[in-house]
């Protein structure tokens, strides 16, 4: 039987090889904003690897929107051509859809690199700004409070989410992925937890859907047709009260019905309460949820490293993509070894044909 894995799926009309997505992974090497030779060979090799579609890392519209001081960017022209020598090294060399991951922090900005504890830094401090969110409570207490956005505010944040698609246009980039997961600033609107505002951004779930979806209209209406424009999203908080599956699938339901070409399903990172069940595929359940009640694709994503396991996400329905994060960091030619394993097709560049295995001669389809 061929396998699901690898057999093409159109999203919003592009085309894609297989069901395999590189998931948007932060890198946190940029210089003010823009990319430098570690993600030119971070997502070189990347698109060397066989996966249908490439996504660049959380990409902030503002330089407040930045996780880290050493987040990317794509808010003025430094940022814009710093992405475009990226991008050109890689399209010369691989023909992989790129998409980009389009974010703003919100109350989850302003903090130092992981490695170096990845705590909030104050406003007043080096490297440390004002952050913003829904309303004015911070993400971890002691912490400094948020400024909630006022109207002004929140148009000037929806701006740059579209003059940031304008941007990644001009760049060729295939598709668009709204960030509205992992507890920043989209999901921040989203959770009643961290939205507690009395206007109509808040209250009931139609309220707080209201920036988000105003986001997506704007993005939508700004980026070309004929390319797609997606959203990532918490199928739930893990916290009693928040988000939750059932917010998520309305949530769905409005996305699609203005043109969303795909809804890519993880959760938490809201609330420091989160308790997560982790364990391999343990956030499938929520894609498929979703998935019954939407006809656009869905993908999901979380400790899916088995072979096995990821064709059968997706033969079974329980999703149309799978997406790798930090295994294909540790296994950057995973695709290869899952095309070997389920007797299936994958695609290398000419320059790597010679390392097929005798044993797999037929794995390998030419690359440009």
């Amino acid at each position: 039987m061929a396998s699901k894995l690898f057999a093409p799926y159109a999203v919003g009309g592009l085309d894609l090889a297989n069901r395999i997505v590189i998931a948007p992974m932060c890198q946190y090497s940029a210089e003010d904003g823009a990319m430098t030779d570690w993600h030119a060979q971070h997502l070189g090799q990347l698109a060397q690897s066989g996966a249908g579609l490439l996504t660049i890392e959380a990409t902030a519209v503002v330089p407040e929107g930045r996780i880290t001081y050493a987040d990317v960017g794509l808010y003025d022209d430094r940022t814009e051509a710093a992405m475009g020598t990226v991008i050109q090294g890689i399209r010369r060399w691989s023909d992989m859809p790129i998409a980009i991951q389009l974010a703003h922090a919100g109350r989850k900005a302003s903090t130092d690199l992981p490695w170096l504890g990845g705590a909030q830094i104050a406003p007043d401090a080096e490297h440390g700004w004002q952050v913003v969110s829904a309303s004015p409570a911070p993400f971890t207490e002691g912490t400094a409070p948020s400024m909630a956005l006022d109207r002004a505010g929140m148009g000037r944040v929806r701006d740059a989410f579209v003059e940031a698609a304008r941007r990644a246009d001009r760049l060729g980039i295939d598709m668009i992925q709204l960030h509205g997961a992992h507890g920043y600033l989209i999901h921040q609107f989203l959770s009643p937890l961290s939205n507690t505002r009395t206007d109509e951004y808040g209250g009931s779930l139609e309220n707080r859907m209201r920036f988000p979806l105003e986001i997506f209209d704007a993005v939508r209406a700004a980026f070309p047709a004929d390319k797609p424009v997606t959203v990532r999203v918490s199928g739930t908080d893990w916290v009693e009260g928040g988000w939750d599956v059932a917010q998520t699938i309305a949530f769905a339901k409005e996305l699609e019905a203005r043109g969303c070409a795909g809804i890519h399903v993880s959760s938490g990172g809201l609330d420091a309460r989160q308790q997560i069940p982790v364990g391999p595929g343990y956030q499938v359940p929520l894609g498929r949820a979703v998935k019954d009640a939407v006809t656009m694709p869905v993908t999901t994503v979380g400790l899916i490293t088995d072979f096995d396991h990821a064709e059968a996400i997706v033969a079974t329905g329980d999703a149309d993509f799978v997406a790798l994060a930090r295994t294909i960091l540790y296994d950057p030619r995973w695709p290869w070894h899952a095309a070997a394993h389920l007797r299936a097709q994958v695609k290398a560049a000419p320059q790597y044909l010679r390392c097929q295995p005798s044993r797999y001669r037929d794995l390998f389809t030419t690359g440009r």
